[in-house]
């Protein structure tokens, strides 16, 4: 009779046995992929940070950490595009270097096609190009509410406006230099606004095959360079058959592109209120998966528990597409340093994406 491993008999052989986590060639064979993903400080907080990766990331063995960078960015390419205060690249190359000092591969992230706004305002690219905008008719609110008449969570680019790449590759060539980077994280989540029926170059276009354009030309234009694109995974899931819904899946038939874009873009995918194992659609799809927990820590447990179980109980081609884990972070730099550290306090004790990261990270930690 076949035996399958559990999650807790690994563990104990792990222990009894004490068998590392490394292999001789010193590739991650428990978790390839050990992430933190999370806004890039602000000037004032580098050296902050930059404590908080060799005081606490790298002794957590953290090896991938993703920097939502956008326009926090004193870009030369688009100075336009810059935030009013903004990382320098003396700045950047601190991180940059501290990361190659402990063996963590750095991955900046820009927002693409999606979240081009929030709240009432516009966000650098479309306030300076503002003919890039797929709904130009949706006019920003004063105050903005959710749900709206106008469906306005976050604005879009139109991906098919003949300029929008030359503005966007530029920065993104730009912050793969500084960032000395070989990944790029293009975003591309929560996408509601595509082949709109007032855009004159959308309308009438299959959402499924614009999304699925945009990211093969993203992965394409990286992979000149032999960079890697990653994107979060909810725009691929079908958010009906599913029960996911429009937020941690699509409603608005995007989800077909998960057929159309090439294998070599890594998913993250994110679930943060249950543990629900979509990791093992994309795998089957063909695709690197990254399972990607934020704020609950039981949840992040149990998606830990899946993903070894998932590996454990793989093929050996399907094993790799696992590829581990990534915390994420939705607050500012500061504000989640200042809750690791206890200094501020969530409104719900336990629910907080640094009690997560603890705990999380601790039982990676264990099983090694």
């Amino acid at each position: 009779m076949k035996t399958r491993f559990t999650t807790v008999s690994i563990i104990f052989l792990l222990a009894v046995l004490q068998l590392p986590a490394q292999s001789t060639s010193g590739i991650d064979t428990l978790l390839p992929v050990r992430g933190f993903c999370i806004a890039a400080p602000r000037p004032a907080n580098v050296d902050r940070f930059v404590k908080f990766i060799k005081d606490e990331l790298y002794p957590m063995n953290v090896n991938t950490l993703v920097l939502r960078v956008d326009f926090n960015y004193q870009y030369n390419n688009h100075p336009e595009l810059r935030d009013s205060v903004a990382l320098s690249k003396d700045d950047v190359k601190k991180l940059v270097q501290v990361c190659r000092d402990h063996d963590i591969r750095i991955i900046p992230q820009i927002n693409l096609l999606g979240h081009q706004s929030w709240a009432g305002e516009v966000t650098n690219l479309l306030r300076e190009y503002p003919e890039f905008d797929e709904t130009p008719h949706v006019e920003m609110p004063e105050d903005y509410k959710w749900p709206n008449d106008d469906g306005l969570y976050c604005k879009s680019y139109c991906p098919l406006h003949l300029k929008v790449h030359e503005i966007v590759f530029s920065i993104v060539d730009e912050i793969l230099e500084v960032f000395e980077a070989d990944a790029f994280h293009a975003g591309m989540d929560e996408v509601f606004y595509i082949a709109d029926d007032k855009c004159p170059r959308c309308s009438g276009k299959d959402p499924a095959d614009l999304f699925a354009g945009e990211v093969t030309k993203i992965r394409n234009h990286l992979a000149q360079n032999n960079n890697e694109l990653w994107i979060w995974g909810d725009r691929l899931i079908d958010g009906k058959i599913t029960g996911l819904g429009m937020w941690e899946a699509s409603m608005n038939n995007t989800y077909r592109a998960v057929d159309m874009i090439p294998k070599d873009v890594v998913i993250c995918d994110w679930h943060y209120e249950r543990p629900d194992p979509t990791a093992v659609f994309f795998t089957m799809k063909g695709f690197r998966v990254i399972t990607c927990p934020y704020n609950k820590p039981d949840v992040a447990l149990k998606q830990l528990e899946e993903t070894l179980e998932f590996r454990e109980g793989a093929t050996e081609v399907m094993k790799e597409r696992y590829a581990g884990m990534m915390q994420t972070v939705w607050s500012s730099t500061g504000r989640f340093i200042d809750n690791y550290y206890g200094k501020v306090k969530t409104q719900m004790e336990g629910t907080s994406s640094a009690d997560c990261f603890k705990a999380l990270f601790r039982k990676i930690n264990e099983i090694d």
